[in-house]
């Protein structure tokens, strides 16, 4: 897999997509962290930091699906940067403000997650024009989630340093200036400029006319509550054990486990049903969220957070195939950004919830949250397996070439049976 990563890499503009894509998200990847920092750093309570990162999330919720049609309906270039800017605008003025005005402080949050562009739907949507070959863009959704994890490994490390080099202040302006440059760098790409969606049927659902794709995001919400609660459950149990330091190697410690996760799924193509796939791997999800709620001794902690994010990176690629076997033609952004947002949603709802939880009965109770937020999720990938398992519908490639890069629309190949 390792050679095929290095192939998939080699094919033009293929790197600087995924690593433009992957700095532009950097904003939205670290935002619950850098909030909750720096909300506690201007003396809010847990509450209040749960409460406006979940609003970024919910914004940010909103603002995705409707960004992706938008994108599918006008192009990259024309959505992507412009959203970029205004929500680094709008962190900023969070940044220079703080808390006080409470509702300005509420309103610039909502700003920047409505803004945040939908860079991961475009990238999934760019693969097919880029690598042409199904069995490469498959690769590329499993290296797409690796490097995903790279990303939110290294994220809170990067908030917590510049924390510690300057302030909290400091680390939401830099990190959304960092943002605005890769989404840039993406969007002045050819790929992204030539880029169109294919021909879609009008119907005011756009991708959520399909029944698979509401099941699998119907799952994902719970996957989401799961991670977004760790996020706050971690920020008291890290200050009974060394402050924010801790914190960061704790959420990096997730980022790891999934990387680590995501390369050996990434390993070998897998036979089977992935619709019977991503059931077993949440299921493994969940039984790996439980052991946090031990609460041992920092390091320990660590490996468990570790063992926490293992399965993370494998159920979002094999999602990636499953999105891709159900969005109806013509929403392919769309109907990523709506599996982005499903999962920001849940987020959200898990910071919202683990604050209350945490500040009721402590720590060990917000890591609570998890287990029973994953079983959920694998009950509802139960209760609708046979309409995710459902025959994947082949839709028509669109004529692209390599040598006619304006018509590079939106290839479309049947998922199969394969990962």
């Amino acid at each position: 897999m390792a050679a095929g990563y290095l192939e998939i890499l080699r094919a033009r503009h293929a790197a600087r997509l995924l690593t433009g894509t992957l700095v532009g998200r950097l904003p939205n990847a670290t935002a619950a962290i850098a909030i909750v920092l720096f909300v506690r750093a201007e003396g809010g309570t847990y509450s209040l930091a749960g409460a406006l990162a979940a609003v970024y999330g919910v914004a940010n919720a909103v603002g995705q699906p409707v960004l992706g049609r938008f994108v599918d309906l006008h192009g990259q270039p024309r959505v992507q940067f412009p959203a970029a800017v205004l929500s680094a605008l709008a962190m900023t003025v969070f940044a220079f403000t703080g808390t006080d005005p409470l509702p300005l402080a509420y309103a610039a949050v909502a700003a920047a997650g409505l803004f945040t562009p939908p860079l991961e739907g475009g990238l999934r949507a760019l693969w097919p024009s880029v690598l042409r070959r199904e069995d490469q863009v498959h690769t590329a959704y499993a290296m797409d989630a690796v490097a995903q994890e790279i990303m939110f490994t290294v994220g809170p490390l990067l908030v917590t340093l510049c924390v510690s080099l300057w302030s909290a202040q400091a680390a939401l302006v830099v990190l959304n200036v960092v943002g605005v440059l890769g989404a840039l760098s993406v969007v002045v790409s050819p790929p992204s400029r030539a880029w169109r969606s294919g021909p879609r049927e009008a119907h005011w659902l756009g991708a959520l006319r399909s029944p698979g794709l509401l099941a699998l995001l119907g799952a994902f919400l719970f996957v989401g509550i799961a991670l977004g609660s760790i996020t706050v459950a971690s920020v008291p149990y890290a200050d009974e054990h060394g402050g924010d330091a801790v914190y960061g190697w704790l959420m990096a410690g997730i980022g790891l486990g999934a990387l680590v996760g995501g390369t050996v799924y990434g390993a070998r193509q897998w036979a089977g049903e992935p619709a019977r796939r991503l059931q077993v791997l949440v299921g493994f999800l969940a039984v790996c969220y439980l052991p946090l709620t031990l609460m041992p001794g920092a390091v320990a902690m660590t490996l468990l957070m570790v063992l926490a994010g293992v399965f993370l990176a494998p159920v979002i690629a094999c999602a990636f195939v499953l999105v891709d076997r159900h969005a109806p033609a013509g929403t392919v952004t769309e109907a990523f950004s709506w599996l982005v947002t499903t999962f920001t949603v849940g987020a959200s709802v898990g910071t919202g919830l683990a604050g209350p939880v945490v500040e009721g009965g402590g720590a060990v109770w917000g890591f609570g949250v998890p287990g029973v937020a994953g079983g959920v999720s694998l009950v509802v990938l139960l209760a609708t397996g046979r309409v995710l398992a459902a025959p994947a519908r082949r839709a028509v490639v669109a004529a692209s070439s390599e040598n006619d890069p304006n018509r590079a629309a939106e290839p479309r190949f049947s998922s199969g049976d394969r990962a």
